[in-house]
């Protein structure tokens, strides 16, 4: 998942995949520790989209924060 394509979706879209993204990285966590996960670089490619996710929320939400120009 990349950024612009993130930057495409409306406010409530991007609320729901956080929240689909922050269940589906519980899911693997306890795979992780039941030993029933197959591939662990899977979470690392979820926590990555979820941090893209909530970068662009808070820019979506709070535009004029930042670093001054």
């Amino acid at each position: 998942m990349e950024a612009k394509d993130i930057r495409e979706h409306s406010l409530k879209e991007l609320q729901a995949k956080e929240l689909d993204l922050q269940q589906e990285l519980f899911n693997l966590k306890f795979q992780l520790q039941t030993g029933q996960l197959e591939n662990a670089a899977k979470i690392k490619d979820i926590k990555k989209d979820l941090a893209r996710v909530k970068t662009i929320l808070r820019e979506k939400v709070e535009p004029r924060r930042g670093f001054p120009r």
